[in-house]
Formats: C-alpha cells, structure tokens, sequence
C-alpha cells in the first residue's frame, strides 16, 4: 500500500495550452479517491498520467516516498482495471487471472495461491475453468478486477469500470467494491462521470472541471458545504435549484436576499465579499424547497410531476429562476400539472453564492431545525 500525492501537476500536448493545470492532490495510505467530473473534465487524463499512461508536462508525482515522473508503468507498483475488461477469450479464467504472473516469472505456486485468494475474494472461484464468453457482464469484470489483485500493488486505478453494466448490476458491483477495499485496505482510485457512484463508494470525492480541481473533501462535505456553484449544481441527484436575487441586509450569521420577482429570503451564512445591492444566487436541494401556500417566497407554475413510489419530484416553473425548479415531496400530496403553487425555504437549508460563483460559508448546521 502506498500514498500518492501530485505537486504542481499539469499536462499539455505539444505546443497547446495546458489541459490539466495546478493539480494539487494528496491521497493517503489505504483510501478510496474517486475523480468525478462531467465528460472533457480531464479525470481519465489524471488517472492516466498516475499510471504513467500520460506523461507529465509538469509537477511531481509521488506513490509512496519515490518520484514516479518517468518511471515505466511496469514499475510504479500499480494496477489498472479499464472500462473494457480486455480479457483473452480463448483462455479459461484462471488462466486469464495468471498470464500476468508468469510473465513477471513467478512460480506455479506462487501464481496458483494469488489466483485462487483472488477468486476467492471475489467470489468466482468456482468459475475458475470457464472461458469470458460464458460469463456475465458483472462476472467479467470481476475476473479484470481479480487479475489485478494477483500483482499485489501498491495503487488500484479504476477507469469507469461499471460503464458497461445494466442499472441493477452497477447498484450490484457498487457494494462489491466497497466489500473489496474493505477486504484488501489499498489505496484506490477510481474515475467516473456518475456522480452516484462517487457518493457511495468514495473515502474522499475529487470534483475536476475544465482540467482543474474544484474542490476535494468527503461526500457529506460536497453534498453539504460545496465551494461554488459548480460543485454544487454537479453533485446531488437530482442537482440543486439556483435562484436569482439581490443582497438586501446584512448581519452576523445572516444574509437577507431580495428574490426576484418573489419574497425575501433570509439564507444562513457569513456574507463574504458582499453587500448590500449585490447580485446573489441562493441554492437549495429539492428535499429542502417545500410547498407553502400560506406565506410563499417563490411562485410557480407545475409542469411535471415525477411520480417515483413513495415520493415525486416536482418540476415547476418561476420567473425566479432560470431553469425549472425541482421540490421532493411525500407521494400523499397530489398535485396537478398546470397547477400554480408556492415554494418557502427555510434559511438553514439554504446555500448562497457571490456573483462569481463562491459560495458563502454557512453559520448553520443543515441539519438544525
């Protein structure tokens, strides 16, 4: 097992400009890092360049004590598991799971006891004599994944390895991984454009944009205190409401905002930055924007209702906000397409940002009530 930590780290083609720039990152011993981002965002770039797929324009790279910059990938002390399995087909399983060690010249014993506590970790052990062509998607994987453990690394790097799964399968191998790290206790890294996945199965989220590091902390910290709108609008499903407005008052935990063409609204946070005039935008998740007919800040316009079992979404329309708003609510309301309704918000559950993005620090705790 080993930490990685990137210093500096950029990457460039040519004489282009830099694709992946100021990239700061320390990973620890035994953690499980999933890079997430939109498609273009440069985490595959990232993953590729610790695996030494990519080579480094600039910076250091670290796995452990020892600098990585120009050492072959052979010699990294890694393994990689790819969205396609790349799996030989006319070899059975554990031949599949053993090529790699002998390779490396390991003896038979040796490459015997790693294949069979591989398969046995994954569950696949009695699979061992089949062929790829007679597995399933999800068994595939776990035999890419099972040739992997038999190097022992000192690094996991996953690159979108449940892309090519069913729902019900991904929701399967989700537990599995995380069943793994437990089991094995390697440092991991792991890279997909499903936020979903990112939530539940990371130690630590890393949230990339445009070939840069948005913000790194733990998936309550993102879905919580997220650094910008950005983060925000990325992480959640579905992603948070974003409503216009105008600085009116200010105090010690409180920021007053003036909605547009609807109420005010008091938001908990430390006004950093601004003041009075100033254009905002408050943010609030959809379990958090509730109906209220009595004393509504906000009015719109239903034009869906996403019924999901024991709730449905609401997607209503406001001259508050660009985009149409989205309220979680109990399957015992009923509620009408067409149907003019309010929204209140409590100002714990509210998040704000600056007119550049950032987001206040907020005074409350969110779950307070």
């Amino acid at each position: 097992m080993a930490s990685v930590n990137l210093r500096n780290v950029s990457k460039r083609y040519g004489d282009n400009p830099e694709v992946m720039r100021d990239i700061n990152l320390d990973i620890q011993d035994g953690e499980f890092v999933v890079f997430v981002g939109p498609s273009g965002c440069g985490k595959s770039t990232l993953l590729r360049m610790i695996a030494g797929l990519e080579d480094i324009s600039g910076g250091d790279l670290l796995i452990g004590d020892d600098r990585m910059n120009t050492v072959p990938p052979a010699k990294r002390g890694i393994a990689m598991v790819f969205q396609s399995y790349a799996l030989y087909p006319h070899m059975s399983l554990y031949d599949n799971m053993a090529f790699g060690l002998k390779l490396a010249g390991k003896s038979k014993s040796e490459i015997d006891a790693a294949v069979r506590k591989a398969a046995s970790i994954l569950h696949i052990d009695h699979l061992l004599d089949r062929k790829p062509k007679a597995l399933s998607g999800g068994q595939r994987q776990r035999v890419a994944i099972g040739r992997a453990i038999t190097r022992e690394p000192k690094v996991f790097l996953f690159d979108e390895p449940l892309s090519n799964l069913d729902a019900a399968l991904r929701v399967k191998m989700r537990l599995e991984f995380s069943r793994l790290h437990q089991d094995l206790k390697t440092t991991m890294i792991y890279v997909t454009h499903d936020q979903v996945e990112a939530m539940t199965l990371a130690d630590k989220i890393v949230v990339l944009s445009a070939g840069r590091i948005e913000q790194v902390g733990s998936p309550k910290t993102l879905y919580h205190h997220p650094a910008n709108r950005f983060v925000a609008g990325f992480i959640g499903s579905p992603k948070m409401n974003f409503i216009d407005g105008t600085v009116s008052a200010i105090d010690a935990e409180t920021v007053t905002v003036q909605i547009n063409n609807g109420g005010l609204q008091q938001v908990c946070v430390a006004a950093r930055g601004i003041q009075p005039g100033d254009k905002v935008c408050i943010g609030v998740r959809p379990e958090y924007l509730q109906l209220d007919s009595d004393h509504p800040v906000i009015k719109a316009t239903v034009s869906t209702v996403e019924g999901l079992g024991d709730f449905s979404y609401i997607y209503a329309a406001s001259a508050s906000a660009e985009e149409p708003l989205i309220s979680r609510i109990p399957d015992t309301l009923e509620v009408a397409d067409g149907s003019q309704i309010g929204f209140s918000i409590k100002p714990h559950h509210c998040h704000l940002f600056d007119s550049q993005g950032e987001a206040m620090p907020r005074t409350t705790p969110p779950t307070q009530h």
